[in-house]
């Protein structure tokens, strides 16, 4: 099989070549664009058993690691959910276009090959996205037979040769029925050539280089020789002007996804290795960026772009300040095929893989046999008839939803932060937040949306409910909130035993006894001492700023006043009534320990024998080893451990032999 170069083809090839479409036949040049072109079907592969994907635009695979790499890529995975929606796939190209043209960057897997993370939120997000965009304007068209479709645009050589060229490499604004015109164009380099930029990054490794695909016009080869007379070498095809690659630790081991998706998905991990992966991130952010601004005056130069990213990663080439590729830069293209791990290596198997045409040679009986069994193969569309149903046997319709405007959903968005911050105790952000929006909200004592569900009716409310003891305080000393609104009745008989089995808890402290249905205000939602206590001590503290006593409608409904007096007086009676319990338990004990004496007999006293005589020894005379059996002489010579040790021996003996003495006495 021949192998041949996309930017150097034969001219004999090149006058030959006709488009390839389904039936075989040269498409028909228009003066204007079709609105909807159909891309021409790819012929078989000439190696029989070769592995295709039967939705992604018949998409083949060289091996089985490639087949589950395209499996798990978000272009596979956005294919299928549009084509269960009854939708058409696209192509690797069109998907490219529609992740650049998202307006909100969401986080997703860091690699189709090696599936390090889920980005369901992005395909979720495009898939959306291309329903509003290609719903059917008339049922015709949706009726109509949606032809398979391939990354590779085909040519036709009579009278068995057919090449496939990658799509992505033609320009977005060319449309299928001038490839060929452009094609015929890319055989010219210019007077600089023709050179493509290519990145690739993913768990932490990054590749990058500057590659010129075609020779300026006039550096061909002269096939001369060289000072020993041999033949010249070619010059390649192909030539590498400038390459980089670099690895930073982002990824755990065996664990996937980069740290910055962990920390968005879970709570922010403080460990050393955590860390670590933090600082990688950043310092492989900066180095890519960084390697851009140096190859700056390249990249401006360069006919193609191709970038493999994730949907956050593309991040680190597109969306910042004084960014050297723009986001809607006609030049941007991703690899039209599955990848491999960020390497020079890999950079150079895509590289060839883009530029070296595939080659088929197939008859034209065997290629219109192939159509016919591609025509068949295609599913039917199934007619969906809509038979009127009786008026009995209709459901009923739900009521639909107000659609929201733009200024309702933000109000809302802000109702459900606020109150958020409120039911965690976040003081210090609830105090900013307010500051800025508290405005825009209406007050402290706005009412709070009925859609919260809230089973207060204010902000004070809802905290004294949650048992938030300083945003109560500050709600009311600060924002001089109004404890006297009367909280709004529950909805159902639930809510309201709900309701009841907060007011019983805490019983220490005084509530003021109320009647089914009768008038609540924010002191009676509050579930625990602490928050109550809040209410008593700004009514002592502030006794003129509402009706803190008060039961009728206008009252706060707050029993008494808790002065800073009281509270020490409480903390006096504490204290004393502690220390009484300990002098009543040190009574208690003296009591016992005089009850244990008066039960257990004094011990008799045993006369002493009388010690034999012994021998006067002079003190500077000789003595026998050991010393002394008896008195002072015995321990003479000894370490205070071992003296201590015998002095128990002796009163334990003397314990033993009063014992024995108090025995034989009761005995007689």
């Amino acid at each position: 099989m021949s192998q041949y170069h996309v930017f150097s083809l034969p001219k004999e090839l090149l006058d030959t070549l006709v488009p390839r479409t389904i039936l075989n036949q040269p498409a028909v040049p228009t003066a204007e664009p079709p609105q909807r072109a159909e891309s021409p079907a790819p012929p078989a592969q000439p190696t029989a058993g070769s592995r295709a994907c039967n939705i992604c635009l018949g998409a083949t695979f060289v091996d089985v690691e490639d087949q589950r790499a395209h499996f798990r890529s978000d272009w596979h995975r956005y294919n299928v959910k549009v084509r269960l929606s009854g939708g058409e796939p696209v192509s690797e190209a069109r998907f490219a276009q529609l992740v650049d043209g998202l307006e909100d960057s969401i986080s997703g897997s860091a690699s189709s090959s090696e599936g390090e993370s889920d980005e369901s939120d992005a395909v979720s997000a495009l898939v959306q996205k291309t329903r509003k965009l290609a719903r059917p304007s008339s049922p015709d068209e949706a009726a109509t037979i949606s032809l398979p479709q391939t990354a590779l645009v085909w040519f036709h050589s009579p009278p068995a040769t057919q090449i496939g060229i990658y799509k992505a490499i033609f320009s977005l604004n060319t449309p299928p029925s001038d490839y060929l015109s452009e094609l015929k164009e890319m055989q010219s380099g210019g007077e600089n050539g023709r050179t493509w930029a290519m990145f690739m990054t993913a768990g932490g490794h990054f590749a990058g280089a500057i590659v010129r695909v075609k020779r300026p016009d006039g550096d061909e080869d002269d096939g001369g020789l060289t000072k020993k007379g041999k033949p010249k070498r070619p010059k390649p095809e192909i030539e590498v002007l400038k390459h980089k690659t670099f690895h930073r630790y982002t990824t755990r081991r065996k664990q996937g996804g980069s740290q910055s998706i962990n920390d968005n998905s879970k709570n922010k991990a403080i460990s050393a290795g955590a860390m670590l992966r933090r600082y990688g991130e950043q310092a492989l952010r900066d180095d890519i960026r960084n390697l851009l601004s140096d190859w700056a005056e390249e990249i401006h130069e360069c006919e193609r772009i191709w970038i493999r990213a994730s949907v956050s990663n593309r991040r680190i080439f597109l969306d910042y300040e004084g960014a050297v590729i723009e986001k809607g830069d006609d030049r941007l293209r991703t690899f039209p095929f599955p990848t491999r791990r960020p390497t020079q290596a890999e950079l150079t198997r895509c590289l060839q893989e883009l530029t070296r045409v595939k080659v088929s040679h197939l008859t034209e009986e065997a290629l219109r046999a192939q159509d016919e069994a591609v025509l068949a193969s295609l599913p039917k569309p199934k007619p969906q008839p809509a038979p009127a149903q009786p008026e009995a046997t209709k459901p009923k319709e739900k009521p639909a939803q107000p659609q929201l405007s733009p200024a309702e959903l933000q109000l809302r968005d802000k109702w459900t932060r606020l109150l958020d911050m409120i039911k965690r105790g976040r003081l210090d952000t609830l105090k900013a937040f307010w500051e800025r929006e508290g405005a825009s909200l209406g007050g402290v004592n706005t009412p709070v949306p009925e859609w919260t569900e809230e089973r207060g009716g204010t902000l004070l409310q809802v905290a004294a409910h949650s048992g938030q003891e300083e945003i109560v305080r500050w709600l009311l000393e600060d924002l001089h909130a109004d404890p006297t609104i009367d909280v709004p009745a529950p909805r159902t008989e639930v809510a309201a035993d709900a309701d009841d089995s907060g007011h019983d808890s805490d019983k220490d402290t005084a509530r003021l006894p109320r009647s089914r249905g009768s008038r609540r205000t924010a002191y009676d939602l509050a579930r625990t001492k602490e928050v109550r206590n809040v209410f008593r001590r700004c009514a002592a503290a502030h006794p003129d700023w509402w009706d803190w006593l008060g039961t009728e409608p206008g009252g706060a409904r707050v029993p008494s006043v808790l002065s800073a007096e009281m509270e020490e007086e409480r903390e006096e009676k504490k204290k004393a009534r502690r220390k009484g319990l300990k002098d009543k338990v040190r009574e208690r004990e003296a009591r016992e320990r005089e009850k244990e004496a008066a039960v257990t007999p004094p011990p008799p006293v045993v006369e002493p024998k009388p010690a034999r005589p012994t021998k006067e020894v002079p003190a500077n005379g000789p003595r026998k080893l050991g010393g002394s059996s008896r008195g002072v002489e015995t321990i003479a010579g000894l370490t205070p451990e071992m003296r201590a040790k015998i002095e128990r021996e002796r009163r334990a003996r003397a314990a033993e032999a009063r014992l024995k003495a108090l025995q034989g006495g009761s005995r007689a």
